[in-house]
């Protein structure tokens, strides 16, 4: 496991977006990007995670992962692979029917590679902004108050929340984190983006036919 919360200095020169669940669907996401007038050389990319699964370009995600203005945490979909391909504790059939079957019929070796380089994936980031620090995590936070997100992540069951959780959305619960300015998810599709108390939830359903990437610039926030 990597370190589980990764810091970004604010940038300087550019813009910083915030991208939905990907799902295998990069060729949308480019064309997505380019409409915003995404500039590489000055612009940063962060992704709410599940970069794969679903989609017909999960195989992708390596080469976007390498790329200077990508970055991501780790979503469900990422923890699939990971504890197939390195521990064997994956459900078959439940990963398969999740979209999995990409993965599942590669080789060993392959499955191993996507493993590792997920592994190293944060399970949240900070970003430092003009407005202050924004955090994001793939599904929830699983603390009230982001100074204690650190050490609750040492434990499963945070770990678990942060990839996994419905449960503010199924709530509309608007209760703040503490001591952030902004937290911003995904995993849950949604039509338009919703704002709960300071957490932002962004999978509009680019991966989805009847869906579209929002790319949220992290000063409007």
């Amino acid at each position: 496991m990597g370190t589980l919360i990764q810091r970004y200095e604010k940038n300087l020169t550019g813009r910083d977006y915030a991208v939905g669940d990907i799902h295998g669907h990069f060729s949308r996401l480019q064309q997505a990007i380019e409409m915003v007038g995404f500039n590489p050389d000055k612009d940063r990319l962060f992704s709410v995670g599940d970069l794969v699964d679903r989609g017909p370009e999960a195989e992708q995600a390596l080469d976007w992962l390498a790329l200077p203005w990508f970055h991501a945490v780790r979503g469900n979909h990422e923890d699939y692979a990971i504890r197939h391909s390195l521990a064997g504790r994956v459900d078959i059939e439940n990963y398969r029917v999740n979209g999995g079957g990409w993965f599942l019929d590669m080789p060993s070796a392959r499955q191993k590679q996507f493993g590792l380089v997920f592994n190293e994936l944060p399970y949240a980031m900070e970003i430092e902004t003009k407005n202050g620090l924004v955090g994001m995590l793939h599904a929830d936070c699983p603390v009230r108050d982001w100074n204690f997100l650190l050490e609750a992540l040492g434990t499963e069951a945070a770990r678990t929340r942060a990839i996994w959780s419905r449960e503010r959305l199924q709530r509309l619960d608007e209760t703040a984190v503490r001591n952030i300015h902004a937290v911003v998810v995904g995993h849950t599709p949604i039509q338009e983006v919703i704002a709960l108390g300071n957490t932002v939830h962004i999978d509009t359903g680019g991966w989805l036919k009847e869906g579209h990437f929002t790319l949220l610039d992290l000063e409007s926030i």
